[in-house]
């Protein structure tokens, strides 16, 4: 297939979203609202909390202020503001002013008497919200915000089970500007717990911990064979479970690593899937996960640190197919690692090892000393400010914490609009009950059988992963499908991290995979082609969710020993399917037909069970005796 390049500005992702330019007093401007809306946050969430209408709306004009200056809406205003650009920041800004001047009696009329400014007012944010959805991450999500508000008014005239009693436009506005809408649960996990950590993205780049993350990579595994690919893998995964955007992620490691895998082999669709598999698995990989594992928590009203360890293993099972199908790629096609004179000294790299302490510190408060997300993200700034002083270069003086600040504001406007526009479906959902009747349609729809039932899920999350980004998609499944996950017997945390793992991987699944399409202009090479073999990289993925509905020790649920022992048959299943994948047996490459007893092993093994073990191990031991009488080593392990 003839390979071609596509344009990175094509891409709906936060970072890759053609910007404008400004002259000196506008760049001040942003610069200036960047950094004090940063510094607002840290204040409300540290020292003095104010009430939620207040905090969440300020999150939302402050973030909209800087959207509509710096998202284009279209191409002929992409180099300068339009006057529509200074409506729409009117539209933010006056409907929050109206309703703080009128709070206390705006808050008993919202949603059941209201007004008609009330109305005016909420119908001006909620076309704000939606045009603000559209620059940021694209139609897709806008125009499913738009069909459910549709939805609240014209359910009345449905059908079945979609029928509804239906809401005048003036209760379905006013409830949508509200904290049961577009102010509500995600603006919340938005504002609270995803700032910091952008924040700290933001920190980790400044105070040059980022590209020590590469540097590590390269010094303790650049050597071996495929080495730059496996420096993909360590590094992406370190930066992407902070930066919580797969495609963000993808260039922001990619190009370095992509250009890298190039010039030792690699070839260019193989190079861009390696970094897209490894960039989007840092949703799945603790400590952070993205805006969605925080929302999950919240939504279950768990402890965050129980959704983190629950991840721990699939990430693992993830990560350890990764690196085995690269490695065996490598070992098949003779890749080596890069020449020692081009890699970073080990004993001066591990000088610096202290360059992990912002995330050492991120684990310690989160999952040891129990403390608060917005406590261990803040601790963890200080610590990268703490270790870039112990370099010249790095060194993060004033204008430097400023200059994080207000990077981390714009970091964060992707998000925001994503929460924003969750927060009118979750409304709507919530003010119709839809929720409960797409449970029972699930249930309808599955006859009851559990299988069943997950296949329909994944297909529902996947296509909405495709369109948006995973926190929207993750949220809209966590409204409409866990529900009846569980009525069919799912552990609700099982349930939830079933749909989110399908929601991230959607960036690597075709035909609209954006980590993949991230890669593949990187390398210069077919998006598909690139998103095909990423999907082959990523396959554990497709296949954890489903092991671990059935066996919740897979989470960390349960005794002891049944952790262990899945623990154990899990990852060395793990290396039998990457071992059937690639056609790669123990330096040695397999026949197609000894591929599939390879890979039925590998499941075995992946399903937790002490009969399906053993027949799973009993088949890789006849796979690779057979596989010694029938072939010759071709190549050696090397």
């Amino acid at each position: 297939m003839e390979e071609k390049s596509i344009d990175l500005g094509k891409i709906k992702d936060a970072d890759l979203i053609r910007t404008r330019e400004f002259g000196k007093i506008g760049s001040w401007i942003i610069y200036g609202v960047g950094a004090i809306c940063s510094l607002f946050h840290l204040y409300c969430l540290l020292l003095r909390p104010i009430d939620p209408w207040y905090f969440r709306g300020m999150h939302i004009v402050f973030l909209g202020f800087l959207c509509f200056l710096l998202y284009p809406g279209w191409d002929r205003a992409r180099k300068r503001v339009h006057p529509i650009d200074y409506v729409l920041i009117f539209m933010i800004i006056f409907p929050f002013v109206y309703m703080v001047v009128d709070f206390d009696e705006w808050i008993y009329r919202v949603g059941v008497v209201p007004t008609t400014w009330d109305t005016i007012i909420s119908l001006m944010f909620i076309v704000a919200i939606l045009e603000m959805t559209r620059r940021t991450t694209g139609l897709a999500l806008m125009i499913i915000a738009t069909v459910f508000i549709l939805y609240g008014y014209f359910g009345k005239f449905m059908p079945g089970l979609f029928y509804h009693k239906g809401y005048s436009w003036p209760r379905i506005f006013t409830y949508l500007f509200s904290l049961d809408g577009i102010l509500g649960l995600p603006v919340f996990v938005s504002a609270a717990y995803v700032y910091i950590f952008v924040i700290f993205g933001a920190f980790l780049k400044s105070s040059g911990v980022g590209t020590y993350f590469i540097q590590f990579s390269n010094a303790i595994i650049g050597w071996a064979r495929g080495g730059p690919a496996k420096v993909a893998i360590i590094s992406s995964s370190l930066f992407g479970t902070v930066s919580g955007s797969s495609a963000a992620n993808v260039v922001g490691t990619g190009s370095f690593t992509i250009p890298m895998m190039k010039s030792m082999g690699y070839k260019s669709h193989f190079a861009g899937a390696v970094e897209a598999v490894a960039s989007t698995g840092g949703q799945i990989m603790p400590p952070v996960m993205g805006a969605g594992a925080f929302l999950m928590a919240e939504i279950l009203g768990i402890p965050y640190v129980k959704v983190l360890v629950s991840a721990i293993l699939p990430a693992a099972m993830y990560y350890l197919a990764v690196y085995f199908m690269v490695d065996f790629e490598a070992a098949k096609t003779g890749l080596v690692g890069l020449p020692r004179e081009q890699l970073p000294s080990k004993k001066e790299t591990f000088k610096r090892i202290y360059m992990f302490t912002p995330l050492g510190v991120l684990v310690y408060y989160i999952a040891i000393a129990m403390a608060s997300i917005i406590k261990a993200g803040t601790l963890a700034v200080a610590a990268c400010v703490v270790v870039s002083w112990t370099s010249k270069e790095t060194r993060m003086g004033l204008k430097k914490i400023v200059d994080s600040l207000a990077n981390g504001a714009k970091g964060a406007i992707e998000m925001a609009g994503t929460c924003a526009a969750a927060g009118i479906i979750i409304g709507i959902i919530s003010q119709t009950g839809i929720g409960l009747k797409f449970a029972t349609i699930l249930l309808e729809f599955s006859r009851g059988i559990l299988p069943l039932a997950l296949f329909l899920a994944m297909v529902v999350a996947i296509i909405l992963g495709m369109g948006m980004p995973t926190t929207a998609a993750y949220a809209i499944c966590a409204a409409v499908i866990t529900t009846g996950l569980t009525n069919l017997g799912a552990i609700p945390i099982a349930a939830h991290l079933f749909v989110f793992y399908f929601a991230c991987i959607s960036a690597i699944t075709p035909p609209v995979a954006l980590a993949a399409y991230a890669g593949a202009a990187i390398a210069n090479a077919h998006p598909n082609k690139v998103g095909f073999t990423a999907m082959k990289l990523g396959i554990a993925a497709f296949i954890a969710p489903y092991m671990f509905i059935f066996s919740p020790a897979l989470l960390f649920i349960g005794s002891l020993f049944d952790v262990i022992e899945v623990s154990i048959t899990a990852l060395l299943g793990t290396f039998a399917l990457a071992c059937g994948m690639q056609g790669w047996l123990i330096g040695r490459t397999i026949p197609f037909l000894l591929r599939i007893p390879l890979i039925a092993g590998a499941l075995l093994l992946i399903k937790p069970g002490i009969y399906t073990d053993i027949a799973g191990i009993g088949l890789l031991i006849a796979t690779y005796f057979v596989s010694r009488i029938w072939k010759k080593p071709l190549v050696s392990a090397g």
